[in-house]
């Protein structure tokens, strides 16, 4: 069952169970998808839906972080519940010791030594792990290795 129409099964629920806070969710990553079809202009892959959703899981991070600072408690609780619904279309997450394996393994066969190549291994690692695995993290870990 590709996205779409898990994300259509799901919503057809959200409505039978009343699940108002699921179902705005559902229907808000069901409109950033078809958003992004025209923009394209063909139909997305599973690698074009796993960008939206990263986009959008991204984004109510962010927003969760400033809302934190601002101590909006309300609104943050709101985009935490939302961020719970927007995990659980995301493929399962990479622990941090199979990022690392990830990541050496890349330095080798990129052939990277100094931070100068750092643009080189990310855009080799980012692929391999899109979706699987915080950015930041994976920044973190070439970073620590490359020094």
């Amino acid at each position: 069952m590709n996205l779409l129409e898990r994300l259509n099964q799901d919503m057809k629920n959200a409505m039978k169970n009343k699940e108002k806070g699921r179902l705005s969710v559902i229907r808000m990553v069901k409109s950033s998808l078809q958003n992004e079809k025209y923009k394209l202009g063909r139909e997305l892959t599973d690698d074009d839906s796993l960008t939206v959703l990263n986009r959008e899981l991204k984004q109510r991070k962010d927003s969760l972080h400033e809302f934190e600072q601002a101590n909006r408690e309300d609104l943050a609780s709101k985009l935490r519940d939302e961020i719970v619904v927007l995990e659980d279309y995301m493929p399962e997450q990479l622990s941090e010791e199979e990022v690392t394996q990830i990541v050496q393994e890349t330095i080798a066969e990129v052939g990277a030594s100094t931070k100068g190549d750092m643009g080189k291994v990310m855009g080799a690692i980012m692929p391999k792990v899109k979706g699987k695995a915080d950015g930041g993290l994976v920044n973190r870990l070439v970073q620590q290795h490359l020094s």
